[in-house]
């Protein structure tokens, strides 16, 4: 087990609702496809955690897992991917769906024609200055995939990948895997300037989540930290 004193100079502690929670980020190898989420927090965190902790889970790690990372260079992309990609508005937190190779993994995800109507509905209200209506209409799984980035850790800065399959059941099986200890989970992807919880959770809790990772505590590359142990102290 390894546990970093905070990522790029990142505070430890961070208070919500005027109580102070520790954050410790867990170093981890790098996660294949080939290995088990639940095996590896175990591996990972069963000599450090404690009943009443939280364990904040990277989402890009489970999709990893459940085989939903694709190589860039491999994805097949068509006609409405290419045509379709060159209207979206790239952030600074990555390209998004501004490829073909992500357009066309979110028409996979959700289907050619939401997209399309995502994208009449956001040439509609664009000049009006609606903006963000494209990723409204197309919904979380098209807004959640992520590109590769420069930052990202290698291999993964050359893949793209979806968000989680069925994050609910992946937060009952952990939950049971861990039935010994009272542990919560959640699953978060974050970036310097977002922060969006994959998965059902009661509101307070998601808006204590939320409060813990505005900072991104868990960073996106070389840290090499998917895991993060918060606890009341």
């Amino acid at each position: 087990m390894i546990l970093k004193d905070g990522n790029k100079n990142k505070d430890l502690v961070k208070k919500w609702n005027d109580i102070s929670f520790f954050r410790y980020p867990v170093k981890t190898k790098t996660i294949k496809k080939d290995d088990t989420l639940t095996d590896i927090i175990h591996e990972y965190c069963d000599d450090f955690i404690q009943d009443g902790d939280i364990i904040a889970i990277a989402e890009s790690v489970i999709s990893v897992t459940q085989n939903r990372a694709y190589k860039f260079s491999e994805i097949k992309y068509g006609f409405f991917a290419k045509l379709l990609s060159g209207f979206v508005t790239r952030t600074p937190a990555g390209i998004g769906l501004g490829t073909p190779q992500t357009m066309q993994l979110a028409i996979n995800e959700t289907g050619i024609f939401r997209i399309l109507c995502a994208a009449g509905i956001a040439a509609i209200t664009k000049p009006f200055g609606l903006k963000g209506m494209f990723y409204r209409i197309a919904g979380e799984r098209a807004r959640g995939i992520d590109g590769p980035t420069e930052n990202t850790l290698p291999p993964y800065n050359k893949y793209a990948s979806l968000l989680p399959k069925n994050p609910n059941k992946v937060l009952d099986d952990l939950r049971h895997s861990f039935s010994d200890k009272k542990i919560q989970f959640c699953i978060v992807d974050a970036n310097d300037i977002g922060v969006n919880l994959v998965g059902k959770y009661n509101k307070n809790f998601a808006l204590h989540m939320k409060s813990m990772f505005t900072d991104n505590p868990l960073g996106q590359g070389s840290e090499s930290t998917p895991f993060l142990i918060i606890r009341e102290f």
